[in-house]
């Protein structure tokens, strides 16, 4: 097993893109399927099954059950077992990244394994990943979207029917249109939970299987991806694998996503100078520093991994690497934003640098609507009210930026406050102040579009936030700047529509507490 300390005189591993391979069933896709069948063989209880792995992420019983992948009699863990290692994901955190990083390093080491005890084997398998921000590679990629594989007919190990698509039509893809990679902007990897931004890699918490505040990158393109692939049944309404934590492990195509994410956490360190790891000491040494629970895998052969995400900052360091971890030419900077403000380039690239430096910022409520929102159906809509002399600071530290003095502008971000839900694949698109009709065809007004991803544990009595449903945070600072450009943000009041990828249905019973909106300043 290479990780951390222990790789010693060992190979690199390469995760590839799995669309760059060379064809459907490449050598790491069919050996990838081949380690899945062995896997999925293996009672629940063995620590290198399929379902073991699977409930390390999350584990509900009764939804298993309902989608068929436990059955009375199935034999249960160990105490000891079930406690170090199920349901341990972490969401809504700082840990997500660094959790999910050694969980990918901990199952690739067991499949790995798997496969080393079949005949020919290659001795350099890695994971690849899924990069569907490349166009053409926005589908399913085919070797997952068929029954059918080389070795056999109609057992293919990676295809599972629970994968129901955006349209919940049984056509799984991700839309170009529909995915971002703004994060990837993000100056700091830790943000707050008082309305500003949640930061690149989340907010600071203990252990956090389900956290309220969902990082920028875990919100998108994390969440969104969940809920795209996985859906929901459009007869029973039941989620797909992918959309719900309890059970996306149980999905082939899982691992592949969260290659993809990690590989982005690589590309923003690598990508800005000063994007940089927390070195707070409670992130460092993680939970157990504090006396929580502590991240723990089961080891390839027996035994037990324990880490902390100090171990997983330095990716070169554990033995695998990513073919690709360049940055996408096309994200927008800090210094664009200024000059579209009307900064001369000169003064665009001196506060630019102000602009990207860490440091702590002034957050403030600029204005909340007044009634919780029912999300039900196909456009839902409300108008947040805008406090006047806090709406002053924010035009003014726009137009500050084309003065003699100036500063830096604020960001504004829009909160969608205890979103509460009882289904996992609802998701939706939301528009800042949109012209009359469609609001799609004016994304310019788009303020970002939301998954709900953990939202039925969130809402649950007994769960650890028990009613306290998600919060997430969209950055809509570049709609403010346009309005502003335009003349239009002084009517006192933003107008907020969500439409749904598809029509929520009453069952669904999503609710949203609060949507406000807060600037964020130095």
């Amino acid at each position: 097993m290479v990780i951390a300390s222990q790789q010693v005189n060992a190979m690199t591993y390469i995760r590839k893109n799995v669309w760059e391979l060379g064809n459907t069933w490449a050598e790491p896709i069919l050996w990838y399927a081949r380690g899945v069948k062995q896997m999925k063989a293996r009672a629940a209880n063995d620590p290198s099954s399929w379902r073991f792995w699977g409930a390390i992420h999350g584990f509900d019983q009764t939804l298993w059950q309902q989608l068929g992948y436990w059955k009375s009699g199935d034999p249960t863990p160990t105490q000891s077992d079930a406690k170090n290692y199920w349901t341990q994901c972490q969401h809504g955190s700082w840990y997500f990244l660094p959790w999910h990083r050694g969980y990918l390093l901990a199952f690739e080491s067991t499949v790995r394994a798997t496969i080393a005890k079949l005949p020919g084997a290659p001795k350099d398998w890695a994971l690849p990943y899924w990069n569907y921000f490349k166009p053409k590679q926005e589908r399913l990629p085919p070797a997952f979207a068929s029954a059918d594989w080389p070795d056999g007919n109609g057992d293919n190990p990676l295809y599972v029917s629970q994968r129901y698509g955006p349209k919940s039509d049984g056509k799984v893809y991700v839309p170009l249109t529909q995915i971002s990679l703004k994060a990837l902007g993000d100056a700091e990897f830790a943000g707050g939970i008082h309305g500003g931004s949640t930061g690149f890699g989340g907010v600071t918490t203990g252990f956090s299987h389900a956290g309220r505040h969902h990082g920028d990158l875990e919100t998108q393109p994390h969440d969104w991806v969940h809920g795209l692939v996985g859906g929901s049944d459009p007869k029973s309404e039941m989620p797909g694998l992918m959309s719900d934590p309890d059970t996306a492990a149980l999905d082939p195509i899982f691992w592949l996503h969260h290659a993809n994410i990690d590989r982005l956490w690589d590309v923003w360190s690598a990508s800005s100078e000063t994007h940089l790891d927390p070195t707070a000491a409670n992130w460092l040494k993680g939970p157990k520093a504090v006396g929580q629970r502590p991240f723990v895998m089961p080891k390839a052969g027996g035994g037990s991994w324990t880490y902390t995400p100090a171990d997983m900052t330095d990716s070169s360091k554990l033995g695998y690497r990513y073919d690709d971890a360049s940055a996408p030419a096309e994200l927008p900077t800090a210094r664009d934003r200024l000059e579209s403000l009307g900064a001369t380039p000169t003064a665009a690239e001196a506060l630019s640098r102000k602009v990207l430096m860490p440091g702590a910022k002034n957050v403030e409520l600029l204005g909340a609507n007044r009634e919780q929102v029912r999300v039900v159906g196909t456009d839902i809509r409300t108008s947040v009210a805008l406090d006047p002399a806090v709406q002053r600071k924010v035009a003014d530290s726009l137009r500050s930026v084309t003065t003699a003095a100036p500063r830096a502008p604020d960001r504004v971000f829009l909160n969608l406050e205890n979103v509460r839900g009882a289904n996992d694949s609802t998701a939706f698109h939301v528009y800042i102040d949109p012209p009359a009709g469609d609001p799609a065809q004016h994304p310019d007004h788009l303020a970002g579009s939301i998954a709900l991803f953990g939202v039925r544990k969130a809402t649950l009595a007994d769960g650890a936030h028990a009613w306290d449903g998600l919060t997430f945070v969209l950055d809509i600072t570049h709609v403010i700047d346009r309005l502003h450009l335009a003349g239009a943000l002084d009517s006192g009041k933003l107008s907020v529509v969500l439409v749904p990828v598809r029509p929520v249905p009453e069952s669904a019973r999503v609710s949203i507490g609060r949507i406000s909106v807060y600037r964020e300043g130095t």
